[in-house]
């Protein structure tokens, strides 16, 4: 299979796999959820930056946030994939699910950034919608993992945090919910399946979000690289990944697991045996569980 073709497979996996339990907007909510769609909590690059907020219909005093990041390799996706939005706000929480800037708009470190300016945004409005703004955890699958990690690790790199406004606010999270999602890119061929995806070329997702050929720019995707920031101050981290991913390899989450431990940081890594990139193994009630006691554990704490 070619690199190309292996690319398309990536972004229709992306788009049918990558989120935990894909709520497509037509479907009807949960009930007791309510949502407030197309909220503008940024601008950059000419457009509006939108998120999608559910919350409890009935709710006593501020609840606790999670931010949902969606997947799609840097370059496809929207808000609209919810992935467990609706289902978490049955159980208690409000959940942003953000758009951000794809790589084809612009390059690395505005994902981050964007995401960023949405957890600064949500702290600066946390009285006008029922927040708890000292609660914030954020979720991401795919592409939406590389972020959360980011937006746990990096939470005193200043320079990443972009000019998206609000920026009195603190973009650090106290939670991460990482599934599969790709960490130090150089190392992703070295360790991938057979036949799996290539990342070293100059059309790869991770080649195009830096903006060149990720071995020719070590630089860049070191600075796109969750672990450069891993340090004793980030957040609790719950991961999960498929042993069978054929697009982001199993190892990229072990190395980041490996240097939370090493800075003394509470990590839980989960690798299901039987689950390539996304589909029904991480939408599970078990897996749902785990979820719920990790958030349970570290955003309701009293």
């Amino acid at each position: 299979m070619t690199n190309r073709a292996v690319v398309l497979l990536f972004l229709s996996a992306a788009a049918a796999l990558s989120q935990p339990a894909r709520q497509p907007a037509s479907t009807p909510l949960p009930p007791g959820v309510k949502v407030e769609r197309n909220l503008v909590y940024a601008h950059a690059g000419g457009k509006d930056l939108l998120l999608d907020l559910y919350r409890p219909s009935r709710q006593e005093g501020a609840v606790p946030l999670v931010v949902w990041v969606h997947g799609g390799a840097f370059r496809a996706g929207s808000k609209e994939q919810a992935g467990g939005a609706p289902w978490l706000a049955a159980n208690g929480y409000a959940v942003a699910s953000i758009n951000y800037r794809l790589s084809q708009e612009a390059i690395f470190p505005a994902q981050i950034q964007d995401c960023k300016a949405a957890v600064r945004w949500l702290r600066a409005n946390a009285a006008a919608y029922g927040l708890n703004p000292a609660r914030i955890g954020a979720w991401g699958s795919s592409a939406g993992g590389h972020l959360v990690a980011m937006l746990g690790t990096s939470g005193g790199a200043e320079d990443l945090e972009g000019d998206g406004g609000n920026l009195k606010e603190s973009s650090r999270v106290q939670a991460v919910v990482d599934f599969y999602g790709p960490t130090d890119f150089l190392k992703m061929d070295s360790k991938a399946l057979a036949g799996g995806m290539k990342h070293d070329p100059a059309d790869s997702p991770e080649s195009q979000l830096v903006g060149g050929a990720i071995q020719q720019n070590p630089d860049r995707v070191a600075r796109a690289n969750p672990i450069t920031y891993v340090s004793k101050d980030a957040p609790p981290f719950l991961m999960l990944h498929g042993m069978l991913d054929p697009l982001v390899p199993v190892n990229q989450s072990e190395l980041l697991f490996a240097a939370l431990k090493k800075a003394g940081v509470e990590v839980a890594f989960h690798q299901i045996a039987r689950a390539g990139h996304g589909g029904p193994e991480f939408a599970t009630p078990e897996v749902r569980a785990m979820v719920l006691s990790f958030l349970d554990r570290h955003l309701k704490r009293k």
